[in-house]
Order: C-alpha cells, then sequence, then structure tokens
C-alpha cells in the first residue's frame, strides 16, 4: 500500500517498537510508518546496516526518499552464531513535503471537538439526498483500496460543491446523506472465497469506512440547518458467517457499526453536531424509512431481491401495515453496482453506482467493467424530480 492518502486514514496510534531479545536473521528489514513520521529498522551484518540502506527500504516500499527527513537513530549490536557483529538500527524519518502538495484530508479528520460552529446555516423546505455505496473498501480489484478511497472522498467533495450550485436555485435546509451497505469488502462473501483478494485487514476496513463517513460529517455539517446520515446493512458487511449463512441478527453489520461511531464521535461536540441526525435500522431490521423534506425515503442495500424485481419487493414490503415501507415515496438501494432509475406511479427507485471501480469477476464473466459514482438529488414533498450522477 504505496497511496499516501491511504497511508493516513489507515494510520493508528500505536508504542514504540521493542528490539527482540533475540538473535534475528542477517538483513532483517522492517517499515512503520504513522502520519508523517517513519521508522525503519534494519538487523544485519554491520556492513549492511547504514542510512543508505534505510532509504533503500522506503524507496522499495513506494516512499520518495526525496519527500523524508532523518531525525535521529538509535543502534544496538550482538554476535551472531557465525561470529559475525551483527547490527540493529532504528533509523526515523519525518515528512518533509510542502503541506500544499499533500491531500488535505488531514486537516478534515483532525480531533473533533476542534471543530466551531457555523454561526448561520442555510435553511428552506428542500432536501438534498447524497447516495453511495459500494466501496467495498480492501479489495484489489480495479484500481484497488486507494482508487476506491479517492473516489469517495472526491465524490462527496463534488456533492457539496453541487449543494452550493444548488442552493441559487432552491431553498435547501436538509442534506441527507444515505450509506447503502457493502462500504467494506469483508471475509464473510462467497463463503469466503474473497480472502486472498482483500490485502485489508478488517479492522482497517472499517476503520476507512469510519473515516470517510467522519469527513462526510466535518464536510456537510456547516452546510444546512439539518444534516442526516443513514446506514444500511449490506451482504459484504455481515459481521458473523459461518458456512456461508449468518448466524447473528440482521442488524449485526460492520456498515452500520460505522456510522454508529461516527454518531458518537459527534455527541463529544453539541456546538458543532447538534443538528445532526443518525439512523440505522432497529434490532434484526435490514431498512430504514425516514422524512427528508416531506419525503418518505426507504433505504435498503438491495440484496433482498433479484434484480430487476424492486417493486416486487417493495409491494410485498407495503402490504405489512406494521412496515413503515407502505408509506415510502421513495426507495434508495445499492448492491448492484450500476445506476438504475425508475419509477411506478408517484412511486420511485434510484440505485447509485457502486463506488469501485469494478468488479473483475463480472468483467470476466459479462465483458463490463464499471462506471463508479454516487448520486445526488433533490427532494421536496414526495416529489424527487432533480438527479444528477458525480463521477
Amino acid at each position: 500500500m504505496t497511496d499516501h492518502l491511504v497511508t493516513e486514514l489507515l494510520a493508528k496510534p500505536i508504542g514504540p517498537a521493542v528490539p527482540a531479545r533475540t538473535a534475528v536473521p542477517p538483513l532483517s528489514r522492517r517499515l512503520e510508518v504513522t502520519g508523517d513520521t517513519a521508522a525503519v529498522t534494519i538487523r544485519g551484518r554491520q556492513t549492511d546496516v547504514d542510512d543508505g540502506a534505510a532509504a533503500t527500504v522506503l524507496r522499495e516500499r513506494g516512499l520518495d526518499p526525496a519527500d523524508w527527513s532523518a531525525t535521529g537513530y538509535r543502534s544496538s549490536e550482538w554476535t551472531m552464531p557465525n561470529g559475525d557483529t551483527g547490527v540493529s538500527t532504528r533509523f526515523t524519518f519525518t515528512r518533509t513535503t510542502p503541506a500544499s502538495d499533500r491531500p488535505p484530508i488531514a486537516e478534515l479528520i483532525a480531533e473533533i471537538r476542534q471543530h466551531r460552529p457555523t454561526v448561520v446555516r442555510p435553511d428552506g423546505d428542500h432536501g438534498f439526498l447524497v447516495l453511495l455505496g459500494d466501496m467495498q473498501f480492501g479489495k484489489i480489484d480495479g484500481d484497488g483500496v486507494a482508487g476506491a478511497l479517492h473516489r469517495t472522498i472526491g465524490g462527496l467533495d463534488k456533492a457539496a460543491d453541487l449543494l452550493a450550485v444548488y442552493h441559487r436555485r432552491l431553498d435547501i435546509g436538509h442534506v441527507h446523506i444515505a450509506w447503502l451497505g457493502d462500504h467494506l469488502e469483508g471475509f464473510v462473501s462467497q463463503g469466503g472465497a474473497n480472502i486472498w483478494r482483500t490485502p485489508l485487514t478488517l479492522s482497517e476496513q472499517i476503520r476507512l469506512t469510519r473515516r470517510v463517513m467522519l469527513h462526510a460529517l466535518t464536510t456537510f455539517a456547516p452546510l444546512a440547518a439539518r444534516l442526516s446520515m443513514a446506514a444500511v446493512p449490506g451482504n459484504h458487511g455481515e459481521a458473523v458467517r459461518i458456512a456461508g449463512k449468518g448466524l447473528t441478527r440482521y442488524d449485526d453489520s460492520h456498515d452500520t457499526e460505522s456510522l454508529i461511531a461516527v454518531h458518537d464521535a459527534a455527541q463529544l461536540n453539541p456546538d458543532a453536531f447538534g443538528h445532526t441526525e443518525f439512523y440505522v435500522p432497529e434490532t434484526d431490521e435490514l431498512t430504514v424509512v425516514l422524512d427528508v423534506a416531506g419525503t418518505v425515503v426507504a433505504h435498503a442495500h438491495g440484496h433482498q431481491w433479484r434484480p430487476g424485481k424492486h417493486f416486487d419487493w417493495w409491494r410485498g414490503q407495503a402490504f405489512n401495515k406494521a412496515s413503515a415501507m407502505h408509506q415510502a415515496d421513495l426507495l434508495l438501494a445499492g448492491h448492484l453496482h450500476h445506476e438504475l432509475i425508475d419509477s411506478d406511479g408517484w412511486r420511485q427507485y434510484i440505485q447509485p453506482p457502486a463506488m469501485e471501480s469494478e468488479s473483475t469477476w463480472w468483467r470476466h464473466a459479462k465483458g463490463t467493467g464499471g462506471a463508479p459514482g454516487l448520486i445526488v438529488a433533490i427532494t421536496k414533498d414526495g416529489q424527487t424530480n432533480i438527479k444528477e450522477v458525480v463521477r
């Protein structure tokens, strides 16, 4: 993983390395990167361990040594089994790339308590919808983790720019972000057959999802009097499957737990985020239904029905008077990875594309890759007449 933004968003607080007590094989090398600091540890023969070797390690791991300045080192010696002198040296570096050349995400994911409330947030009777899902962070297909990450953050930034454009025409007071599932690749899909093609750990996939959601929160919170976000479980985000079957509740999902974590963080700063709302399914449920500017919006991932059968599924759900689905004006879903807008009478269905660039398996089977993106839409009183794909 060499992309700077991926490295930055995967950073986690870790303790200092503890030198091993036992002898290690010659030419053992280790690289640790945390934010703007890096450490290279080299263990081997005395003649092989120097700062040039450390620069080689940086270069081999995709980091340009010119972007890093050495800040110190510590070294120890021991006698190797063959009688030679072994050396273990830890070189530390600080990133020296000018801030203007680096992605601005560091400022956006800073400690949430540091955010200051906006004095006046735009208000109005229209709702602005941001619809996205199927990032599947962690898989190698297409342009991989870095591509999906940059595309998702870039898409959210473009959506915020479009909100400013639509503000010139309409009074928009409610921004709603729909996270439509499969935000991470996970390790349960296809009975675990996707494990080799998923280089990120599960905790890293969850961390990327959580921090992208945090980016959305800090980006859109100043832009409307009311901000809401909803997340639904996807099949890839299921927390537990054994022998291909889920064994826990339907709402047991990393897709939704990531948004719950962002909700918990937002509560630490009510001055800046007191006007934000967060929604996930009720216990043992898969859908979220809520009002956005007078439009009843239903959220699902889309793995509950066969392709093209979304209205059949909706009719079945609406037949149950205990379900809020019978009141819905608009159904949002992901899962099938391509843009689809459909209507039946006054009810509408919107399916945004995936944020991942492609499913390699699908391309091999059907020949087509992906056309990734998200969808923004304007809604009011049951009507969602303005829709735009953001790529």
